[in-house]
């Protein structure tokens, strides 16, 4: 799991969602998860939780996409640490964070996921990160 720099946004995987005390710990009040092929995760009460179950290949409906984006969004904008976690937190979960940053620092998404993928491991799918692009109109 690692953080955003400067922002209460964590990029992680599915196995930071087994500890979940590291996870309160760190101060993460929302989790994102986005692994179509992994279990929903065991988490506390304490913990709100979003489910996504995103397609690495680009397979996914344009208005799940959407969603998942407007949500992280509204719970950066509420100023709610979050972490998004997907199967190794190299793929989707690198592409969501950089449609949710991107309004948010004024950049295109093609911009914000080379920022994102420069501040740790990526293994961006081009097929779905063309598919958040399209989503977002950018």
């Amino acid at each position: 799991m690692r953080q955003m720099r400067g922002r209460r946004l964590w990029i992680g995987n599915a196995g930071d969602l087994r500890d979940p005390r590291s996870l309160l710990a760190a101060g993460v009040m929302a989790v994102v998860e986005l692994a179509d092929n992994e279990p929903p995760a065991t988490l506390p009460r304490e913990l709100v939780r979003l489910r996504f179950p995103l397609a690495d290949g680009g397979d996914n409906p344009e208005w799940l996409l959407r969603l998942a984006v407007n949500s992280v969004v509204a719970l950066l904008d509420a100023d709610v640490p979050t972490l998004i976690a997907c199967s190794c937190g190299l793929n989707r979960s690198v592409c969501l964070a950089a449609a949710a940053l991107a309004p948010k620092d004024g950049l295109h998404f093609e911009e914000m996921l080379l920022n994102v993928a420069k501040a740790g491991p990526a293994d961006v799918s081009p097929r779905l990160a063309a598919q958040f692009q399209a989503a977002l109109g950018h």
